[in-house]
Order: C-alpha cells, then structure tokens, then sequence
C-alpha cells in the first residue's frame, strides 16, 4: 500500500513539475530591445525584423511567464515591476553570452554593439557629450548613442537610462557613482554688448549690467544655481531654463550670462568678464550595479572617463579652445 501511495505521490510531483512556466530564450532578446527602445518599431529596426514580429514575441513570452511585462501607453513601452525583475536577469543572461564570444575569439576582438542610453543636462549634453559622440562612434561604431536632455531627475533605477552625467552626486539604490572632472563658469558677454555698456571692473560696476540666469522656480537642481555663487544680479533682461538659450542670448549681444567654460568656448566672440570671479561643479558619472559587467556600457563609461580626463583643461577654463 505504501508503495502504491509513493508511486502516486512521485506521479503528481512530475505532473506539476510539467505544468512549469516554460518560454522561448529567443523572446528575452525582443524583451531586452523593447525594454531599451520604448517603442516596437524601433525595436524591430534594430533586431532587423518587422514590429509585429516584435509585438508577437513579447506577448508570448507574457503569456509563458504568466505576467504583464510592460505598460502600454500613447508615449510607448514602460516596465512593470515585474519587467524590471526579468531586466536583471535578462541582461545577465546577455551579459554571460557575450562573455562567451568575449572568451572564444578575445576581449579586443569582441566588438560590443547596441544602444546605450545616457541622460544629462541640456548644456553639457549639447555643447560637449555631443561633440565627443563623433569620436566614440570611431571607436565602436555598432553601438548606437542616444542622448536624453531633460529638466528632471531620471531614475536610473527604473532603467529611464543607463549612464547619468550629472552636475551632483546622484543618490539611489544599487548605483555605481565616480566623480570623473570637474568643470568652471564664469561670466561671459558678446562685443556687440559692449559696444552699449563699459566693462565692469569691480563687484560695484558689475550691478549696474544687464544678466541673463535661469528661471527660478524651475530650477530642480541646486547645482543649476551658479549666478547666485557670485552674486545676486539686481537686473535680469532674459530667464530661460534652457543653457542652450541664456548661449544664444548672451551671444547676440542682450545681457551678460554665467556660462560653463565647455559653452563659451564654442563662441570666439563672447569675452570672459571679470576672470576672477568663478565658480567650479563637480562631473559625476552613474552606473546602475547590473550593467556594470555589459561591453558596451563599459565602452561608453570607459571613453567618457578618458575624454574628460584628457578635456581637463578645456573644462577648467585653462585652453584658448576647447576641442570640437
């Protein structure tokens, strides 16, 4: 009797053990592109193949594992809580399939490709990451660069990017963070302001000029407040949130903006004013812990810590130019 009620018991184990969710491996590669693109078609580009392939592969593997792995909404693909689990995972399966290419033909020859997503400010993502991008698409050029410039905080926790170029010291669970540089601001005007106001030389002097700053209550970082490093300017002629816009101003002559030196110098014409007084911020660099290990995001942090290493100079101020 006792061995009829095992054999019973071993015959119900195996029959659960049939019911267990299986999926295809294949569908973790569409997981991974949908999850880094946000969007079907974009995915299809670049796994090569049409979005509805892409469309039906993700919804099998939901119905395999039994879950939701994405919100769907008008603005694309975002990841459930479930999805962002199976994130970790699936880029640790990537991550140990290109360790096998890396260990059968050789680190160097193992050419690391895909996109990487970096988030940044609007000033140092359009006036220096983007004229690096030149350079690093050389170096790999199956890797694919996107740049987020975005007034608010992304949480690289939530993979809304995979490298943070920050001004501060990002705070967030399971982060890599490295200072990498630093860069200097300093005030800045066109000749064509010039050729209506004197030049200051003293803080005195300095009060009685037109500024261009940030707009206050959209200020998110307290690291964006440099005018207030120096001084508190009594007449402001133009606010923007955007860096790229205070640039264009100052250079058409309206006022006199606190630029980083990274700015300034892609304008011959916008004079320094009053070098002494400066300021300096400090150029973070985060990681989320478990793309510390993929190729190609260590290609982009590997260049970037190189490129503003070599810039130092550039960055500080200290070169007539900084290099395009």
């Amino acid at each position: 009797m006792g061995k009829v009620i095992g054999r019973r018991i071993r015959k119900a184990l195996v029959a659960k053990d049939s019911r267990k969710l299986r999926y295809n491996w294949n569908d973790i590669t569409y997981f991974l592109e949908v999850a880094r693109a946000r969007n079907l078609v974009r995915a299809g580009q670049r796994l090569k193949v049409d979005h509805t392939t892409v469309s039906r592969r993700i919804r099998e593997l939901e119905r395999s594992l039994n879950t939701t792995l994405f919100k769907r909404s008008k603005s694309g693909f975002t990841l459930t809580e479930t999805g962002l689990r199976l994130l970790q995972y699936a880029e640790g399966m990537e991550n140990q399939a290109n360790s096998i290419t890396e260990t059968v033909i050789g680190v160097e020859s193992a050419q690391a490709g895909g996109a990487v997503r970096i988030a940044s400010m609007d000033g140092i993502g359009s006036f220096y990451l983007t004229a690096c991008i030149a350079d690093f698409h050389k170096q790999y050029p199956s890797i694919q660069v996107e740049l987020i410039t975005d007034t608010r905080l992304l949480d690289l926790t939530r993979r809304e990017a995979d490298i943070f170029v920050s001004f501060f010291k990002p705070q967030g669970r399971r982060l890599s963070v490295k200072k990498i540089g630093e860069f200097r601001i300093s005030l800045f005007a066109a000749s064509a302001y010039f050729q209506q106001h004197k030049s200051p030389g003293t803080l005195k002097e300095l009060e009685d000029h037109s500024f261009i700053d940030f707009i206050d209550e959209h200020i998110h970082i307290k690291e964006n407040r440099w005018m207030s490093d120096i001084l508190r300017p009594s007449h402001t002629v133009f606010r923007s949130t955007s860096l790229v816009a205070q640039y264009t101003a100052a250079s058409s002559g309206l006022g006199i903006a606190m630029l980083p030196s990274f700015v300034a110098s892609h304008n011959k014409d916008l004079r320094p004013i009053m070098p002494n007084l400066f300021s300096l911020r400090d150029i973070w660099l985060s990681v989320h812990e478990d793309l510390l290990h993929i190729s190609r995001i260590k290609a982009v942090q590997s260049f970037l810590e190189k490129r503003i290493a070599a810039d130092r100079g550039a960055l500080l101020g200290q070169n007539k130019r900084q290099r395009a």
